[in-house]
């Protein structure tokens, strides 16, 4: 009976407070600029360059709160590395949004989340316009440093002072209006262009059926190639995968009832309903465009949603794609408060690894991590191809739904995982793998993230050393305030002149 008790004691033991968790979701009104001075263990000498993060820092407009994060304003954080030192600076992406609603003190626009304007249904009844919120990834590509949001064209900002530079069409490429998606793709060995590296990007337009416009970019941001296909169906796709010939879509099991958005009641992404009785269909896209062998092809697996990849390759005439897969989407109702979500009432994200034979159109899908999961990262230079060691955002416990606390490693060859805490008052954002200079073995590197520390209301940048989670943190770094949960990053080799 005792042993009963304990083991019931220990299930329903959490790693984490909510209040702490839910500190992490004020807004940050303040752009900061200063040396990073308060730091645990040592920066490796050999990390230079800078790390570029984007997520929504405004979470209310002055005191009237936004219904869903994935609406807030987006604020770039970067973390410059040079020579053992870090410097931060963090400033909000200067939209026509953003601008209009600070001058007026009030929310303006309809959120895509749930965000509504005062005044009820009446207010918001025929009103689609959007404000593009720039909040969810920010790349250094071309000599542009680009804040991106999935449902319009980019923002181009200035590196060195992340002043807002304006809208970004690559030389007239891009149409107004027209999406530039916050999920691109980095192939650092692209065959069409004899093995120099390029950007693969896509966006979509829903409806009935859904047009899939895919863009490759060169190394000096031009868009060199630009093409489209249609599929049947709503289509409600955040992230991708490449291969050398392939681009590879998710098209998760949902449906879209516009009425609600057309009356005010609802907003667009409260109109969109999980359909569990119906298959997720894979999109397969060959990039070799220019071709005869341009059909695309759809295969069909068991019904689950999925935000992100993690990776994809070839081997003969299979694909294997790996990507966090939930049983559903948790979807979001129109009177819910994000900051009370319950998590063990939904279910977790899991490490899946679907197999595709084009020949015989078939899926096979294994699981491969049991944990809850998120923020896949793995060594830029594997994108595309077999890759060994990949890098996740993790719950301290085994098992169950509950916020990222921890960092895990998994060896995909031996079947060996590394896991690196910061429960019960820390809470994990997305890591990043930079490679070591010069190194040529796959987890030679670093781990960055944020963690936000509940305990003095601050976050930290952590490195970790790639290969040994055991060290546990080589430095930590703690800023001066904190920076409210975010979405994407990157990180790049250049150190921008601090101005």
């Amino acid at each position: 009976m005792q042993n009963l008790e304990i083991e019931k004691k220990v299930t329903l033991e959490k790693s984490y407070a909510r209040e702490d968790w839910q500190g992490g979701y004020q807004s940050l009104t303040q752009e900061y600029d200063y040396w990073i001075d308060d730091v645990e263990g040592q920066i490796p000498s050999e990390l230079q360059g800078t790390l570029f993060r984007n997520g929504p820092g405004l979470l209310d407009i002055n005191g009237e709160r936004i219904h869903h994060p994935f609406d807030g304003d987006g604020m770039i954080s970067r973390i410059s590395f040079i020579n053992g030192r870090a410097h931060f600076r963090n400033r909000f992406v200067h939209t026509e949004g953003y601008l209009a609603e600070q001058k007026a003190g009030k929310i303006l626009y309809r959120g895509v989340f749930g965000t509504q304007k005062a005044g009820g249904w009446l207010a918001n009844l025929f009103d689609f316009q959007i404000k593009n919120i720039a909040n969810t990834n920010v790349i250094y590509w071309g000599g542009k440093l680009l804040a991106l949001w999935e449902a319009a064209e980019p923002h181009r900002l200035d590196p060195h002072t992340l002043e807002t530079l304006g809208k970004e069409y690559f030389n007239g490429v891009l149409s107004t209006g027209e999406a530039f998606g916050a999920h691109p793709r980095f192939d650092l060995s692209c065959a069409q262009d004899g093995g120099v590296p390029c950007l693969v990007n896509f966006s979509i337009q829903p409806g009935l059926s859904t047009k899939i416009t895919i863009f490759e970019l060169n190394l000096a941001g031009e868009i060199i190639r630009k093409y489209a296909r249609s599929v049947p169906g709503f289509c409600f796709i955040h992230d991708f995968v490449i291969t050398p010939n392939y681009c590879i879509f998710f098209q998760n099991p949902v449906i879209f009832n516009p009425i609600p958005l057309a009356l005010g009641i609802r907003a667009a992404g409260e109109c969109i309903k999980f359909q569990p009785n119906q298959p997720t269909r894979i999109i397969v896209i060959p990039r070799n465009w220019q071709t005869k062998q341009t059909g695309v092809k759809i295969l069909e697996t068991q019904s689950g949603f999925v935000f992100h990849h993690i990776n994809a390759f070839e081997v003969e005439k299979e694909i294997v794609i790996d990507s966090i897969c939930y049983e559903s989407l948790p979807e979001v109702e129109p009177e819910s408060d994000f900051r009370q979500v319950d998590f063990e009432a939904q279910s977790p994200g899991q490490l899946w690894r679907f197999t595709l034979n084009l020949q015989d159109e078939t899926v096979k899908k294994e699981l491969i991590e049991n944990r809850c999961c998120e923020f896949p990262t793995i060594n830029p230079a594997n994108a595309g191809q077999s890759y060994r060691y990949l890098y996740m955002g993790a719950t301290d416990q085994e098992t169950g739904n509950a916020p990222l606390q921890a960092l895990l490693k998994i060896d995909l060859e031996s079947g060996e995982r590394q896991l690196w805490s910061v429960a019960p008052r820390g809470f994990m954002g997305e890591p990043i793998f930079v490679p070591r200079p010069g190194s040529t073995k796959e987890d030679d590197g670093w781990v960055l993230a944020l963690v936000y520390d509940a305990a003095d209301h601050r976050s930290d940048v952590v490195i970790l050393d790639a290969n040994d989670f055991g060290k546990g943190a080589i430095a930590r770094l703690h800023l001066q305030h904190h920076i409210p949960y975010g979405l994407h990053g990157s990180f790049t080799s250049e150190v921008f002149k601090l101005v």
